[in-house]
């Protein structure tokens, strides 16, 4: 088991926004691949297609046999179903609508009404956040994953306007600090307004992007990550045919078609194709 950093380290990145990996760590972290075929299963762990390389799952999976394993971290969000851990044990590291107020209505990612989003403004509030989530990375670390995502990067463009990039990229350095010191890759979630300062300020290794085909935003990612770039297209949103996809010039190498619920493949509804 890698060792757990303490609260008082925690506190400090999490405070003054270091980037905590030290050479030394940052040397255990296993490469993300530059190819390869990958696979997004955050709505259910099943076995991967033929030739399937790279899998990506949540944290309470376990990662796929032989597959470089990425886990799903929910970083700047709760979790559907993890509404009474925050309000229980952590109200005040949610965002509220009256501020300042721990009896004021959580705010809600208005997409995911049961996503709360957490409270990145203070030191105090994302050293809670980076102690919490400290759990679920060191979950990850220990069951064998070889990286993991943070989720919901871009939060601060859902919050009209209570909560600003700089809060979100200290809270990012901050936690992809952990995952180094825990051997795990760090990838950025979408969040193409960052440009550059995701992989030079802030640390992440990779990125995992959904449909930057379809928004025209996918050399946001790879002039920054060059090969270390995941894409997911949807079935319900593709910019043109699948093979039109595939065709592009300017998509990532790793791109993947995904019905719209990730669903596993013993569904009707379940699409899972690459270029």
């Amino acid at each position: 088991m890698r060792p757990v950093l303490s609260a008082v380290v925690l506190a400090v990145v999490a405070v003054l926004g270091l980037t905590a990996c030290s050479a030394q760590s940052a040397d255990t972290v296993r490469a993300f691949p530059t190819s390869g075929v990958p696979d997004y299963q955050l709505g259910g762990a099943y076995t991967p297609a033929r030739g399937v390389t790279i899998v990506e799952r949540d944290s309470t999976a376990h990662p796929a046999p032989g597959a470089y394993g990425i886990c799903y971290v929910n970083g700047f969000q709760t979790q559907p179903g993890d509404a009474a851990l925050w309000t229980g044990k952590h109200p005040g590291a949610l965002l509220r609508n009256d501020d300042g107020d721990d009896d004021g209505d959580p705010v809600s990612d208005p997409g995911w009404p049961d996503e709360m989003l957490l409270d990145t403004r203070t030191a105090a509030t994302r050293a809670e956040i980076v102690s919490v989530l400290t759990t679920s990375i060191v979950r990850c670390a220990d069951r064998g994953f070889d990286a993991v995502e943070f989720d919901n990067l871009d939060s601060w463009t859902r919050s009209h306007g209570a909560l600003t990039r700089a809060g979100n990229t200290v809270l990012a350095k901050a936690l992809v600090a952990v995952a180094h010191e825990h051997g795990l890759a760090a990838g950025q979630k979408n969040t193409p307004q960052l440009a550059g300062a995701g992989k030079r300020d802030v640390g992440f290794d990779f990125a995992v992007a959904e449909e930057c085909v379809t928004y025209d935003e996918c050399s946001a990612y790879t002039e920054v990550y060059g090969d270390r770039v995941i894409d997911i297209e949807y079935t319900d949103d593709t910019a043109g045919s699948w093979p039109d996809v595939c065709d592009r010039d300017d998509r990532p190498a790793m791109t993947i078609l995904r019905d719209r619920d990730l669903v596993a493949p013993d569904d009707e509804a379940y699409v899972f194709e690459h270029c």
